[in-house]
């Protein structure tokens, strides 16, 4: 059984479980926008009756990259696409459909995106696991907190948040309003208070109290690094003193609607943080959800989650088989 067989029998086998197929569908939807354009342009590309020449390459090519997979990550599964092509001797367009499926799969399952934890699971003997999450505002880091704080309790965890973006008035406001949905509890303080301080206060409490899992939103400001630096930084540090391996994850919010402006948002924040993994919100509002594939490819950083949706419920571990089949199946 090849690759590709077994990829469809995975695929096949988990949407006969309930709860992967609702969401196998969930996450079908949310790429509705993406698959429909993608999937419409490719088959005119392919047409009908028509042979592999380098025009048809390079028309595939741009549609890639008008997907906002990237220049990079197209050269990389096109260049894939011609080899293949060349040594086993394909001569019909059809066949070009199945093998970039495979080409696109292959390169999720070689990148950090391949191997994420879809049980949120946590280590029992380094409690609590604590998570700090960053981002630009706008971008759908509230709601993602809210969103894992919500997974985290489903999957039969206590998480406590901590609302350390004391930059804003609104952000504990609009915080406290999805823990609130997530049922969980929040520790904030007063707008203007160090934001070390309330990570300090509410990783302590979590301590004191035998809480799972912490979660820590920080401001979502990205305009002057050197102040984001000494920040982060100092958020580090306090944490320290209480949990050696704190934060033991660092998520990168991203806004997929901002295409390749996502990945250099997330290059710029790479300068000043030791991210471990990356959220793709808002992927049902957009038609470019190719970004994946360039953030996935390029940053060598996993791709944790994906949001496909508003509801609480509609924040999913990526999983690159999923992905696959839900953005080339008609």
């Amino acid at each position: 059984m090849g690759l590709f067989d077994k990829f469809k029998e995975k695929v096949s086998q988990a949407m006969q479980s309930t709860g992967d197929a609702l969401g196998f569908t969930k996450l079908k939807q949310g790429l509705e926008k993406t698959r429909s354009s993608f999937l419409h342009n490719l088959q005119g590309i392919l047409g009908i009756g028509r042979k592999i020449d380098e025009t048809l390459i390079q028309e595939i090519e741009d549609l890639l990259i008008s997907a906002d997979v990237g220049v990079q990550t197209s050269d990389l599964i096109i260049d894939s696409l011609r080899k293949r092509v060349k040594e086993e001797g394909h001569e019909n367009a059809d066949d070009v459909f199945n093998m970039l499926k495979e080409e696109i799969h292959g390169m999720l399952l070689k990148s950090p995106s391949a191997s994420n934890d879809a049980d949120y699971s946590i280590d029992e003997n380094n409690k609590p696991h604590t998570i700090m999450v960053i981002g630009v505002n706008g971008v759908g880091k509230t709601t993602t907190i809210g969103k894992l704080a919500y997974n985290y309790k489903n999957a039969g965890k206590q998480v406590l948040i901590g609302a350390a973006d004391t930059f804003r008035a609104a952000a504990n406001e609009q915080l406290e309003v999805w823990a609130e949905r997530a049922g969980v509890p929040i520790v904030q303080q007063a707008p203007g208070a160090d934001p070390a301080a309330v990570a300090f206060d509410t990783l302590k409490s979590a301590q004191a109290k035998g809480f799972d899992v912490v979660i820590i939103d920080t401001a979502g400001r990205l305009h002057n690094k050197s102040n984001l630096m000494a920040e982060l930084s100092k958020i580090n540090r306090v944490m320290k003193k209480l949990k050696d391996s704190a934060p033991d994850d660092v998520y990168l919010v991203l806004d997929a609607t901002t295409g390749q402006n996502a990945l250099q948002q997330a290059k710029e924040f790479l300068k000043v943080a030791d991210i471990t993994g990356i959220v793709l919100t808002k992927l049902d509002g957009t038609a470019k959800g190719g970004i994946v594939l360039a953030i996935a490819n390029e940053l060598k950083i996993p791709v944790r989650y994906i949001g496909v949706g508003e509801k609480i419920d509609n924040l999913q571990v990526f999983d690159p088989d999923y992905f696959v089949e839900a953005l080339f199946g008609t």
